[in-house]
């Protein structure tokens, strides 16, 4: 049978197991939350210069005329 100690030692350790899993959660959500967001960034420059780049085709197009 466990002693008072060990029990003690047992659910400190099964504490601190939990504590890194959430903090380990937690790292991981934020990491993919910044993935998420700089993939965002980068998609809205793309269409930016997709803007930009049509509004120029369209511009010389005219002046072609």
């Amino acid at each position: 049978m466990l002693n008072s100690a060990t029990k003690s030692v047992q659910l400190n350790s099964e504490i601190i197991d939990v504590i890194i899993g959430y903090d380990e959660h937690q790292k991981k959500e934020s990491k993919q939350l910044k993935s998420k967001r700089v993939l965002e960034a980068r998609r809205a420059i793309e269409q930016h210069r997709e803007k930009q780049q049509l509004s120029q085709d369209i511009d010389n197009y005219w002046l072609l005329d």
